[in-house]
Order: C-alpha cells, then structure tokens, then sequence
C-alpha cells in the first residue's frame, strides 16, 4: 500500500514521489528482529488521528504532533488527470499552476506572498487521481491559510492576460523535463503503451498538442466541475488538536457552498491484450542504459483480500534493497548490473503497476538484463519465497511505517493520498498489520498469477558507435 512501495523507481514522477525522498534511508534492525518466532511489534499508522466531515461535505483530518509549533496544512482534490475531458490533457495540472494567481480579496498572487513573508513553506502537485496544495507554517497562521485556501476554492479570478502566459510555463515546463531527458521520454512512451485504453495512458503534464488548446474556459469549467468542498480534502498534521481545527474548519471552510456534484470517478477499463509490448529510446545524452518490465496489478484499491499487501511484500523480497533476490544475484553474484530492483505502484485509484528495473554494468548488455529478471522470477514463482525473507520483508516494511510517523509533512501525504485514492482512514492506519498478516503462499501466488503474461518492456539505449546522429533519437509515442 502506502509506505514501502514508495521505493519503487519513480519514472513517471506524481505526487508520491514527494514521500518516497523521506523513505529511502535503509533500515537497520538487530539480528533478532529477523526470527520467524519473533515478528515485529504491530503498530498502528498516526493512533490520534481525528476525521471528521463538515456539512458541505468537506473531509478533515487531524495528526496532532507537539514537538513543534508548526502546522502542515494540505487540501486535495479528488481529481487529477485521468479525470480530464477528452482532448484537454493537462488541463488538471495547468489549473494547479492557475490557482496560484489569485482571486478577488487576494488578488496577483498575494497567498504566495503572504506565505513567503511569514517565512512559510509552500507548494503543489498533481497526479493521475488527485491534486493538492499545501502550506507549512507556524501555527498561529493556521486560521489564515485556511481562510485563504477556503477562498481560492470558490473565487479563483482568471483572465486570458493571466492564462495565456502561464501555457506557455507550462509548455517550458514539458520541453525542459519532458522533451529533453530521454528517460522522461521513455517514461511517458512506456506508460502510454502499457495504457492504451485507460486514462494512465496519457502523462499528466499533458500531450503538447493539447496542452496548446487549453484555455481559460476549459481551465474555468474543470475548476467548477471539481473544485467544490464535497470532492476536497483537508489534512492539517501539526501543533493542534482536533477540537480547535473543526472550529477553525467550520469558520472557513464550512461557509464554501457546494457548487457541483463530480459523481462517481469512472473511467474506461484496460482491456487485456496478448502479445508482448516493447519500445525503446535511443539517444545520445544517455549515459546509462537501462531497462524496464512492467505489468499491469490491482492497486490497494482494486484488489481484493491480501492480494495489494502480497504484492508489496513481493516487490521488496524481489527487488528492495541490498538483500533482495535480484541485487544479490545481478549486482552481487554475478556482477552484470550496476542496479537492479522492482517497484509496486498499488497507489492508484484504478490498477496499478508491477515491474523490474535494470542497469547493466558496461560491458553487459540489456538483454542479461532482461534474462536475469525472467530468471529470477522463475525461480519464485517455482519455488517461492522463505520463511526468512518473508520476515526480514515484513519487519523492514513495517519498521519503515514507524520511521515515516516522524514526519508530519509524510503522514499528511500519506492520509491524503490514500483518501484522495479511494482507500479509507482504517486501511492506512492498519496497513502494517495488514503486511504482518501476509503469507508466502499469498506472494508467491501474487507473482503466478499477475506477473505470469508478457510485459510491457522499454529500453533507454546509447546510440550505437556507427550511427549519425540525426538518427539517433526515437520516441515512438502514440499519442499527442
């Protein structure tokens, strides 16, 4: 679910990857902890939460934390690019960028001055399923930024004075991370072949050709069909308590009429394709090449029973670290890679994604990489997981969960994203349990059965000595 596979590789970027920066330290237990006999202490993720709902239908969520008196102050938005209209991808992040710019009472951007000045931290992103805003900040500004996030929520003030430019950020934005990193490249011509149906398919960012068409009404009416209070969440983790936070919510936020009604977020399903899927990029920027297989996996939200927690525990036995099966043998053991690991990306609202990753070492070639991947997966589907891994597995995941609790900024994600996600407050709370409660018949079950077809492969590749260099570069990308 929602703490170790934020190890994963991050190519297609997302709000996620703001977590994972504070999950990445390695965990270090005594030898004990390993035992079969002797599983890590059970916790329970952030036990003094506090949810509630306003009348309007706003959501609010309380971590209180008083080591400091500062607050972390998140609204999102059950809304990101899957959610967009035909034809308008990046219209979800280009609004992002838009609600910066101010509204009557707080016109040229003056919340982001205001935050500047009271020495505050502030920052947003956009994802597949859900957009957020947040400010951190001393505690007594609290009510302020509440007051001012309740405003742009129903008063967002655009003019094509104001549009027009901000496009052409945005446009920069894509062409600087985007067009000129043949990873990101790879990324989005991967993703959009693993997708062909399926919203995911597209990058969040947005198609350039589509991203040229947007406007201001197309950015006004995503913002009147989402931006309401009874399709929004608000995480507030910091020095306070849950009482003073609902009376301060029911004076800003609770005055925000609800103004749409978004319905059920239903999106076309992926339907199942035979055949192996591959595509490669090839430039001459790239000094690593490296490969990528993926498949298509239930997400915390799609799978049933212990089916998102089996597949997390299989991604770490796999791939998660220095112990895992492939590091030993492609990096220790046979010393053809240079990294190698796996990535569960269960986070999403609709399914998600599995795969391997590889970087040989030079010399080797991307098809050991490959076959070393295929390899290994064989060998566990075949022959499963111990009994000793799975504990070592376990133990670190969850030991992971109790580091992550040390963060006020991470719990506040990690609760928005989730309900912002479809999953609920009890599933994120009791997800270490959950990992606990997981058996080596359920991981390599998991491995059979949603790993067994072919995978959607992607190579990033150097050019090869004798070719031009006008004919080095290929992103064969469907869409856009």
């Amino acid at each position: 679910m929602l703490i170790s596979r934020h190890r994963k590789l991050l190519r297609s970027g997302g709000a996620l990857a703001v977590i994972a920066l504070s999950l990445t330290a390695p965990v270090s237990l005594p030898a004990s902890a390993w035992a079969q006999d002797k599983p890590a202490e059970t916790v329970q993720i952030a036990p003094n939460l506090s949810h509630f709902t306003l009348s309007n239908g706003l959501e609010v969520v309380v971590i209180p934390d008083h080591r400091a008196p500062v607050v972390t102050h998140m609204i999102w938005y059950k809304v990101g690019s899957a959610d967009e209209p035909e034809g308008e991808s990046g219209v979800a992040h280009f609004l992002e960028h838009l609600m910066f710019k101010g509204t009557k009472d707080h016109p040229d951007g003056a919340f982001s001055t205001l935050v500047a000045e009271i020495g505050g931290q502030e920052n947003a992103f956009t994802s597949y399923d859900y957009t957020a805003y947040f400010q951190r900040v001393s505690k007594d500004h609290l009510a302020k930024m509440m007051e001012m996030e309740a405003d742009r929520m129903q008063n967002l003030i655009l003019s094509d004075e104001v549009v027009n430019p901000e496009r052409d950020v945005v446009l920069e934005e894509r062409r600087m991370r985007v067009e000129n990193e043949p990873g990101s490249r790879l990324s989005e011509a991967l993703t959009a072949i693993t997708f062909v149906n399926h919203p995911y398919g597209s990058p969040v960012i947005g198609w350039k050709s589509e991203i040229e068409a947007l406007d201001k009404e197309k950015a006004i009416a995503f913002y009147d069909r989402f931006y309401t209070p009874n399709n929004a969440i608000v995480v507030i983790a910091g020095d306070v308590e849950a009482d003073a936070v609902k009376k301060l919510a029911e004076e800003t936020y609770g005055k925000v009429a609800r103004r749409a009604e978004p319905g059920p977020r239903v999106r076309p399903a992926e339907p199942p394709l035979s055949g192996e899927r591959r595509i490669a990029v090839t430039d001459d920027r790239v000094r690593q090449e490296s490969i990528t297989m993926s498949w298509i996996v239930p997400s915390q939200h799609t799978g049933e029973g212990n089916t998102s927690e089996a597949l997390d525990v299989l991604s770490y036995i796999m791939g998660g670290g220095a112990t895992s099966r492939l590091h030993k043998e492609a990096v220790l053991n046979r010393k053809i890679a240079i990294s190698a690991g796996s990535y569960y990306s269960g986070d999403a609202l609709d399914d998600g994604r599995f795969g391997f990753y590889a970087t040989p070492v030079p010399g080797h070639t991307l098809d050991e990489m490959e076959a070393v991947i295929h390899e290994e997966l064989t060998k566990l589907v075949s022959g499963g997981v111990t009994e000793e891994e799975l504990a070592r597995a376990k133990n670190s995941m969850v030991a992971d969960a109790i580091y992550a609790q040390d963060s006020q900024q991470t719990l506040a994600r990690i609760f928005g994203a989730a309900l912002a996600s479809g999953q609920s407050i009890d599933q994120v709370q009791n997800w270490p349990s959950r990992i606990q409660s997981v058996t080596a018949e359920e991981v390599q079950n998991a491995a059979r059965t949603y790993l067994a077809g072919d995978p959607v492969i992607g190579e990033l590749k150097m050019p090869k000595p004798a070719e031009a260099p006008e004919a080095n570069a290929t992103n064969a990308t469907p869409k856009g």
